[in-house]
């Protein structure tokens, strides 16, 4: 129970985070969801450094990384709304941002992931 407690705790907050970012990036692009990118990104980043480091060192303990990558983690991005935001634009027939939005998470997302390991073996 400690634990399912522990990853709702983390998940309400990186949602309440990623809906922060969401509704002060959005607006700016219409046709690009800024914020779900950024988070989707950031959180790529992050689950990656904390992954990475807890694998490098014991610094983090079980609990750490239940809230950290499963619930904060987790709650934070969200392939859900990405999705959705994609069907959208296919659904308003713009392909073209379609293409590069749903290529451009990915490719990015990977490499951030990438770009959060090596931050980690870094330290």
């Amino acid at each position: 129970m400690k634990q399912f407690l522990i990853v709702f705790l983390g998940g309400g907050l990186g949602s309440a985070m990623r809906y922060w970012v969401s509704k002060t990036l959005n607006p700016y692009f219409s046709s690009f969801f800024l914020g779900t990118f950024t988070v989707n990104i950031l959180g790529c980043i992050l689950i990656g450094f904390i992954m990475g480091l807890s694998l490098k060192t014991n610094l983090l303990s079980q609990n750490q990384i239940l809230l950290l990558v499963t619930g904060f983690c987790g709650g934070f991005t969200t392939f859900s709304a990405f999705a959705m935001e994609s069907n959208l634009l296919v659904k308003d027939s713009n392909l073209l941002h379609f293409i590069f939005y749903t290529l451009t998470s990915i490719a990015v997302g990977v490499l951030s992931v990438t770009i959060g390991l090596w931050i980690s073996k870094m330290l």
